[in-house]
């Protein structure tokens, strides 16, 4: 990375609820209401039927695995992880869904392990055990010193942003916010009555020019600002027309990263007039191994996000993805193999937006405009 940069670590979904809670010291109740899984400790079963022995109780590094030692040397300047799952002992399950995430309040450290600087939480799971849950998350959270934005207990508390200050003075501002197209509830939006997200309808004109409205009111002119999104369809590389188009508009407004997540795989990239775009982290800690029906998307494969910021600016002087892989419910360092796949998967669905994704420095990935 660039020196004198900041240096932003930008993760995908980071679901330590359900299979992974059980691995961990102070599991909850295994409990589900899943069409066919009832009991989240089934999805242990699955990892361990496809790789292998999983530790019980794991410590609570153990699903970071190897991605502790890489931001460890990295450094960066400001974590920012999309939670994905509610810290909640709460029993009630949000009507309507067929997928419910948590994990106990006890397991903390396994999410506090790897330093966060934002907890974004405007996605599909923070609210899977309704209002008490988010209430719980939000406290727990907060007793932890964990920042969070994207959820609330009103409208306003929803969609402030959360300020991380830098070492060498300003501050990297983050808002998150998501969209129904990644199975958000409209009735989870967040009013000045009720407590939820922070929910954007659809990506229009008219929602990016309300949210450069809300970056006018709460930014400085030295913020390097993040627009964590949670937006799009589970899996697949299309990215539509319109979401293009809003995340221009996002960056035509101020926003120097689009941090985009929702998908279980990684999805293009793009740099848009020096600003980076990513439409899909994929997932990063999930318990989705040995699960079978999409396999030709890879989505054991998953990438830290290490972007390099020019101070003032917000200007991309440079992006590092480091490819891992899920394997016994841990985080290893991908193959030679698996690292040139995903690198000339990236790069064949980035190429229509003007991205070339290429190899870099030690099994790493970058990107490069296309002239």
């Amino acid at each position: 990375m660039r020196e004198g940069a900041v240096t932003l670590f930008l993760a995908g979904d980071v679901m330590l609820g359900r299979g992974v809670d059980q691995i961990l010291a102070h599991p909850g109740d295994p409990g589900l209401r899943e069409a066919y899984v009832r009991d989240a400790r089934d999805y242990v079963a699955l990892a361990e039927a496809a790789n292998g022995p999983v530790p019980r109780p794991a410590g609570h590094s153990w699903p970071w695995g190897e991605a502790l030692a890489v931001l460890e040397r990295a450094a960066p300047d400001a974590r920012v992880i999309n939670l994905e799952t509610a810290v909640t002992r709460d029993g009630d399950f949000a009507p309507g869904k067929g997928v419910h995430y948590r994990m106990s309040p006890a397991n903390l450290p396994a999410l506090a392990v790897v330093r966060p600087d934002v907890c974004v939480l405007a996605n599909n799971h923070v609210l899977d055990f309704g209002p008490p849950g988010l209430a719980e998350t939000l406290d727990c959270l907060a007793a932890a010193g964990l920042r969070t934005a994207g959820a609330g207990r009103d409208a306003v508390a929803a969609w402030r942003p959360a300020s991380v200050p830098l070492r060498a003075g300003g501050r990297v501002l983050v808002f998150s916010f998501g969209m129904p197209s990644s199975g958000i509830p409209h009735g989870w939006a967040a009013t000045a009555e009720r407590s939820g997200v922070a929910l954007v309808t659809a990506p229009t004109a008219e929602t990016a020019a309300a949210f450069a409205e809300r970056l006018r009111q709460a930014g400085r002119p030295d913020d390097i600002v993040v627009a964590s999104v949670h937006w799009g369809s589970n899996w697949g590389y299309a990215v539509s027309r319109a979401e293009v188009g809003f995340a221009h508009a996002l960056i035509d407004a101020g926003v120097d990263v689009v941090h985009g997540h929702s998908s279980h795989h990684p999805r293009p990239v793009e740099v848009y007039r020096d600003r980076l775009v990513l439409y899909g982290c994929g997932d990063l800690v999930d318990d989705y191994e040995g699960i079978g029906g999409y396999e030709r998307y890879r989505d054991d494969l998953r990438l830290l996000y290490l972007a390099s910021l020019e101070p003032g600016t917000g200007r991309l002087t440079g992006l590092r993805m480091v490819p891992l892989q899920a394997r016994r419910m841990r985080l290893e360092h991908a193959s030679a193999e698996d690292t040139a796949w995903l690198c000339a998967a990236l790069d064949r669905c980035s190429r229509t937006l003007g991205t070339r994704v290429e190899p870099g420095d030690a099994g790493t990935l970058t990107v490069r405009p296309l002239r």
